[in-house]
């Protein structure tokens, strides 16, 4: 990286949320004047500079095609689970035999344990109870569990984690 761009980032941490700070300040004033302007200007340099020692290092997207592929197959879950679970409910209490399971993680990063977490949370007839502190395990509670419990953790490894994986390159 050159002497440049290194001065660069090292004044502008963030330079996205550094121009929505000017942007919302000057929107938030309803004006252009000069001297919003410089003072917006000023508060979108100071801000991000306080903040940055408290970011948190995220893992980077390294296949943000396949997030596009992920989001569909979550959306059509989503729709055929909604009429699922609403069958269920509508019909005889005496069929919904709810469980709790915990499926064995492969992923390494805090962030793509949280979006598989909240996937299976959106899923209906799925929640995410609980991670395991080592973040070596997702506990699920399903609504109608199956007599083998091991077909759904085969589903959220097979259908969830391993598009997560691929998406986060873990």
């Amino acid at each position: 990286m050159s002497q440049i761009s290194q001065g660069f980032s090292r004044l502008l941490p963030m330079p996205l949320h550094s121009f929505l700070l000017l942007i919302v300040w000057l929107m938030l004033n309803s004006t252009f004047s000069l001297g919003h302007i410089l003072l917006g200007s000023v508060l979108a340099i100071v801000i991000p500079l306080l903040c940055a020692p408290l970011r948190v290092p995220t893992p980077k997207i390294k296949r943000p095609l396949k997030v596009v592929s992920y989001v569909f197959i979550v959306l059509k879950d989503i729709i055929v689970a909604n009429i699922e679970v609403a069958l269920l409910v509508v019909g005889p209490m005496h069929r919904i035999k709810p469980g709790l399971i915990a499926v064995p993680l492969d992923l390494i990063d805090t962030l793509p344990v949280t979006v598989l977490a909240s996937t299976v949370t959106m899923t209906p007839g799925t929640v995410s109870a609980e991670i395991s502190k080592d973040e070596k395990w997702l506990y699920v509670h399903v609504l109608n569990m199956p007599e083998n419990e091991q077909e759904v953790i085969d589903l959220i490894k097979q259908r969830y984690e391993s598009r997560v994986k691929e998406i986060f390159g873990c």
